[in-house]
């Protein structure tokens, strides 16, 4: 069974691979964003150990399977469980309340035709390049000529409540950094003229600007919420308190493409904007206002625990975090898609716009190491910055990122693996492309109950407890359940859903409906009032709604990662009332370090997975110090620099599982939910507190430091 065929070295080492670059080893990630995807790798390996007998993982995982049953993952999000059973040949159930994943699921496993898509998208596109290329375009700075327009920058702009001076709110003048570009380009805060140097000037030791000799340096006026006015030098808070309106901006500059100079250039095309491009914009706009019946939303953006940082900015319609242009671009593009006869091309291109708009509004930032834009969820909410990238609508072919031409690609990529799904091996540095000839990413899309021998798929737009799951009819439950508060799905995912419910509100019912937020989501939130007792109370009905249909023995896996012991009490719960033992949690990587919403921080990029099952026997040992570092030489062996936040991460999950052996044979459902959390959250800090976590932590790290300190070094060998 998954408590002893399960490598976990193995599976990390592959998993820390994928979350590298997730869409090179599972490109069907392309198909729409989701946040917080687990690796596939994990859950492939998962459903080896458990179903495929005793062969080793590091043999099963290169092959391809043919196994049967029915796989159910009631918290679907972005389909990481389902996409990896349906691979290996299982039919599948799948639900989430949210309608966006139960669409990114469907798309996933949908089948498609390549030929009609691509043929669609090229035309689609070329009738869009045809009314609307003029807006994208510029003179070259080099050779006059025009040439196509990447990104343009905008600054965020504001004027002084004493002497109503315009004033930009430029936390710094950096646009690009000397590293995939000769020089350092910044802006001057003088005349707006874009200066090369190849040293990065700063408040100590500025440079003079070539246009005006005005000192030109790195750090910008705007900080904290406060800026100087550049005429009085009055300092006043931004933004405005209490905006009705969105934050007017100021193009200042762009990023270009000349296809004429580029053979002889250097580095990138960087311009400030003269006349023609300012009148461009302004004839954007004046579209916009003579054109009629483009599908673009109006609706206003809800109160909530991330859209309230908009309210604060003034964005109170979703419509308000895009410009003239962009509206223009977006509601001519949909409403093309939407004339598509064939439902499914115009469903995958519907997909694609909705995917792309990440990456087409005024809240991404212009990244200026990698000198290309930032999708707005590049963290997982709404982070409102001060200087803003507006990208080419359909982009250039073979140039820059983020516009439709190239998320059409990767959607066609993501569909070719489904179709031919791969691996990659890795021998010291040495990558192969390993096939899988035998598997695929598909399924016949049903509204009942999936037979256990056609890989069909039963998904639903629903709450987990609304569907019927006959007795002992499940090999199998899977998945990665919401982290109590980390990530507010509806909140996040309503900025694509306004969009995409106009093209879809015909023939989807779920997408009829106004926003994708409901009392029902299983996350902490506190402007709806949702606390640790919602979350717990829905967890358990959930839980106890699956384990029910399960075959006798068969596992509830799940994944969990929270740094804080106490907030497993709900999983705690959950398990017990569902009538399950916690056999095992094993540890497995789940994030990057790198990652933009973890980076330098304390937190984990190591996942809990939990194994449990309807038995009084366990796998695991009781010791959490013997767990502890059974797992730490464990993720040492698959190469991962192991740090505080990854034991404490895991010693939490161990400390929940001997917890829910503990109360499981008196433990009684029929007691208030008060009182069985207090009873959990007791066993629980009295256990973290016995076992000096902390104390323990360090104590493992600081012992495998000496051992490492001992060996002899490579040279030396």
């Amino acid at each position: 069974m998954l408590e002893e065929h399960f490598d976990a070295s193995f599976t990390t080492a592959l998993a820390l691979r994928e979350k590298q670059i997730q869409q090179y080893y599972r490109p069907i990630i392309g198909v729409h964003k989701w946040f917080a995807r687990r690796p596939g790798t994990v859950f492939r390996n998962l459903l080896l150990a458990e179903f495929n007998g005793s062969e080793p993982l590091d043999t099963s995982y290169w092959r391809a399977h043919a196994l049967r049953g029915v796989i159910a993952d009631p918290f679907m999000g972005g389909g990481t469980p389902i996409i990896e059973a349906n691979r290996l040949g299982f039919s599948v159930v799948g639900t989430d309340i949210n309608p966006m994943a139960y669409w990114i699921v469907r798309q996933s496993l949908a089948p498609l035709d390549a030929d009609a898509f691509s043929l669609a998208a090229a035309t689609v596109t070329a009738e869009l390049e045809q009314r609307l290329g003029d807006l994208y375009q510029t003179e070259c700075g080099k050779c006059g000529q025009p040439a196509d327009v990447k990104y343009f920058l905008w600054v965020k702009v504001q004027a002084c409540p004493l002497c109503g001076t315009e004033n930009d709110l430029f936390p710094g003048y950096l646009l690009a950094e000397a590293e995939r570009h000769p020089n350092y380009v910044l802006v001057c805060a003088n005349c707006g003229a874009l200066n090369e140097y190849g040293r990065l000037p700063t408040r100590a030791n500025p440079v003079p600007c070539h246009r005006c000799g005005h000192r030109v340096q790195r750090d910008g006026p705007a900080f904290r919420q406060r800026v100087a006015c550049r005429k009085c030098r009055s300092t006043f808070r931004y933004p405005v308190k209490g905006s009705k309106t969105p934050p007017r901006h100021r193009l200042w500059a762009l990023e270009y493409h000349c296809a004429a100079c580029k053979p002889t250039h250097v580095g990138r095309f960087f311009k400030e904007p003269d006349p023609s491009d300012h009148t461009r914009f302004e004839q954007a706009a004046a579209r916009l206002a003579e054109s009629e019946g483009l599908p673009i939303p109006g609706d206003s953006i809800p109160a909530g625990d991330e859209t309230d940082r908009l309210h604060r900015w003034g964005y109170h319609y979703y419509r308000d975090m895009f410009n003239e242009r962009q509206l223009l671009g977006l509601g001519s593009l949909l409403k093309r898609i939407m004339a598509i006869d064939a439902a499914e091309t115009r469903h995958a291109l519907l997909t694609v716009f909705s995917d792309f708009l990440r990456y087409q509004n005024m809240l991404c930032r212009y990244d200026t190491y990698a000198l290309k834009c930032q999708d707005i969820f590049s963290v997982h909410g709404f982070p409102v910055g001060l200087v803003q990238c507006e990208n080419n609508l359909l982009g250039i072919p073979g140039v820059g990122s983020g516009a439709f031409r190239h998320f059409v690609e990767k959607y066609r990529t993501a569909k070719r693996y489904c179709e031919a799904p791969f691996e990659t091996r890795f021998t010291g540095r040495q990558k192969t492309i390993v096939s899988i000839p035998g598997e695929r990413i598909r399924a016949r899309l049903v509204d009942h109950f999936p037979s256990e021998m056609m890989g069909d798929a039963y998904l639903s737009a629903t709450t987990a407890t609304a569907i019927t799951l006959p007795p002992a009819s499940l090999d199998g439950v899977f998945t990665d359940p919401p982290y109590f508060d980390n990530v507010q799905y509806a909140e996040l995912m309503d900025f694509c859903f306004v969009w995409l419910r106009l093209g879809l509100q015909r023939d989807f019912t779920d997408f009829q409906a106004t926003t994708t937020r409901t009392l029902d989501e299983l996350t902490g939130n506190t402007t709806l009032g949702r606390g640790i007792e919602q979350f717990t109370a829905g967890l358990s009905a959930v839980f106890s709604h699956y384990a029910a249909a399960l075959k006798p023995g068969a596992p509830f896996v799940f994944t969990y990662h929270h740094n804080d012991s106490v907030a497993y009490v709900p999983l705690v719960v959950a398990i017990l009332d569902a009538g399950l033992n916690c056999t095992a949690t094993l540890p497995a990587a789940a994030e990057m370090s790198a990652s933009l919403h973890i980076a330098r921080t304390d937190s984990s990029v190591l996942d809990s997975v939990f194994v449990c099952r309807a038995t009084t026997r366990v796998h695991a040992t009781d010791s959490i110090e013997s767990a502890l570092s059974h797992d730490l030489a464990s993720m040492r062996a698959a190469k991962l620099r192991v740090s505080e936040g990854d034991l404490r991460c895991l010693a939490a999950g161990h400390i929940a599982r001997l917890v829910v052996n503990h109360l499981r044979p008196g433990w009684h459902t029929s007691s208030p939910l008060a009182e069985r959390m207090l009873r959990a959250t007791t066993h629980v800090t009295e256990l973290t507190a016995k076992v000096q976590v902390e104390r323990l932590i360090r104590r493992l790290l600081h012992e495998k430091e000496c051992a490492d300190d001992s060996q002899p070094s490579t040279a030396a060998l």
